[in-house]
């Protein structure tokens, strides 16, 4: 039996299942989903930056791994460290699902702009509206584009934060469109909120499957569930992320994109008040994702990323997304 490991959420055991599905429909294995929770899990309502330590969706998951509990581990690739603990490497990448993020307002501001002349975005919301996401990424990129919005702290899955919403705590929220697809409620989605000014989170959309380094069966089997395209695209922004020592707790956004051979990285980073970004982009061979993602951050670095993210490092009080 192959034990495939990943978070409780409905979202995590759905991603499992694909990858379950997979093994057993194309690798002919017989394997099963092992449910762990995660500190992240533990304390729902506590904001991410608060609880210690790093990986909070993701170390328990690493440790069930490395103790031999679990044969692979399922995650949100957003969610894994870029230098992942000794002993543990990615065995594939699920073809990618939309990366972008998404924009859903309150029952009251859906029906004031349902005539509007256009789709609704940013611009629907008032002045001073309530916006809520747990990111700190979306938080700046927010203000970025909307000075004046109000932007608090929401915690919770994807059914819960919208919930949330529904029940008045929020004007609007941000949300993955991968994940709302996955748990078949992109009837939810108000807007798509464009890459140009919203780059996702690196990595984001995509699922990984995490096994040992050392061990060929897992590997040989996870290894046919890997999508050569998706993973290039999340190599170059991972790449990028890896190189301005960035995390879930860094507001940068990153999108890479395949068109025939040559490879395209756009990326933004922003002060967590949104009044200074940096944006940089690279091009170069799909063959050279490392590269391209390597050549984008060194840009960035260069025009005065690196004095926005020297403030993130400061000591504590200067300070994932969930979905």
């Amino acid at each position: 039996m192959f034990r495939v490991g990943a978070r409780t959420s409905l979202l995590a055991r759905r991603q499992a299942g694909l990858v379950v599905d997979a093994l057993v429909g194309e690798a002919a294995t017989d394997a099963q989903f092992v449910g762990i929770r995660t500190a992240g899990d533990i304390a729902p309502d506590v904001a991410i930056g608060t609880i210690a330590g790093t990986g909070v969706f993701t170390r328990e998951l690493e440790r069930a791994l490395l103790d031999g509990e679990i044969d692979a581990a399922v995650h949100s690739l957003k969610d894994l460290a870029t230098r992942m603990p000794e002993g543990l490497r990615i065995g594939a990448v699920l073809p990618r699902e939309n990366p972008l993020d998404t924009l859903i307002l309150s029952e009251e501001l859906r029906a004031r702009t349902a005539d509007g002349p256009s789709p609704p975005g940013l611009n629907a919301l008032p002045e001073g509206a309530v916006v809520g996401t747990a990111s700190l990424r979306r938080r700046a990129f927010l203000l970025r584009l909307r000075p004046d919005l109000r932007v608090e702290t929401i915690r919770g899955n994807v059914p819960t934060r919208l919930e949330k919403l529904r029940s008045g705590s929020f004007d609007a929220i941000v949300l993955a469109a991968a994940g709302l697809r996955r748990l078949d409620r992109a009837d939810e989605i108000d807007a798509m909120l464009p890459a140009t000014e919203f780059p996702p989170a690196p990595g984001q959309g995509a699922v990984a499957v995490q096994i040992r380094s050392d061990d060929e069966r897992a590997f040989g089997l996870v290894g046919r569930l890997d999508h050569p395209p998706s993973a290039i695209v999340v190599t170059a922004e991972r790449s990028f992320l890896n190189r301005i020592e960035g995390g879930c707790q860094v507001p940068a956004g990153a999108l890479a994109e395949i068109e025939g051979a040559t490879l395209t990285l756009t990326t933004l980073v922003c002060s967590p008040d949104g009044r200074r970004a940096v944006a940089a982009s690279a091009v170069g061979s799909a063959e050279e994702a490392v590269a391209v993602g390597l050549a984008a951050a060194d840009r960035a670095l260069q025009d005065g990323a690196d004095l926005i993210l020297a403030t993130l490092r400061a000591p504590a009080g200067d300070g994932s997304d969930f979905a």
